[in-house]
């Protein structure tokens, strides 16, 4: 089945230009004009009914930050967020809420096309590294099963997003060994080379605030060089 992609944006003309060129290439697309219906199309939808989310920040009823917020409240679908503000503390916002990339106005049809796709693939592409295929990968307490995209720690599940189970992957994968943030960027988003090195850590802090209340840091930072699996 087609991956579905629900756009949300309050000016029609980027919803219609977004949803053809999504369409196009074989997505499914449903479009809301503000957060607020945003949220009652999600609620209306099962778990696997929408498969990424194209997120305006500027919108009206709910803005696009507090949509992420109440979305991660419940959900791992992938966030692409879309915002006419460049601002670095902006997108860094958006990615410390839990969006998994962020795109900024104007931008042409094929580039949104591009990151859908590579966000696609972060989630379900088999050609992806031998880690990503294994049945089940633990490290100090922490299980990730892959297939299922499930993180459990001291058998709590522990929501990451798609881009956040990458990143996570990758450090746990190779016990003790240091990887740059341009190495885990080559992992994690082993498609895409549109984002930055600030763009790693914001997610490196987001995993280890969700592994805090279960009182565990599974990532150690090597200063000046990167990051790798934090021994006991």
């Amino acid at each position: 089945m087609s991956k579905h992609v629900l756009i949300v944006d309050d000016e029609a003309r980027i919803r219609d230009v977004v949803s053809y060129a999504l369409q196009k290439e074989g997505y499914r697309v449903t479009a809301a004009g503000d957060g607020r219906a945003a949220l009652e199309i999600l609620d209306k939808l099962d778990k696997r009914g929408v498969d990424l989310v194209v997120l305006d920040v500027m919108l009206p009823e709910i803005d696009g930050l507090e949509v992420c917020r109440r979305i991660r409240a419940k959900s791992r679908v992938p966030i692409l967020f879309l915002s006419a503000r460049s601002e670095e503390i902006d997108r860094v916002l958006g990615l410390e809420l839990g969006g998994d990339d962020y795109l900024t106005k104007p931008f042409s049809p094929r580039e949104l096309v591009a990151r859908a796709r590579a966000i696609f693939r972060r989630v379900d592409d088999p050609e992806r590294e031998p880690v990503e295929r294994a049945a089940v990968l633990r490290f100090r307490g922490i299980e990730i099963t892959p297939e299922r995209h499930e993180v459990r720690c001291a058998g709590q599940v522990v929501p990451l997003t798609p881009t956040e189970l990458g990143v996570l992957s990758a450090l746990l994968e190779r016990p003790g060994v240091v990887l740059s943030r341009a190495q885990l960027m080559q992992r994690a988003y082993r498609y895409d080379n549109l984002i930055t090195e600030r763009t790693i850590d914001t997610h490196v802090r987001r995993i280890r605030a969700k592994f805090r209340e279960a009182g565990i840091d599974p990532i150690a930072t090597v200063h000046g060089v990167g990051y790798k699996a934090a021994e006991e």
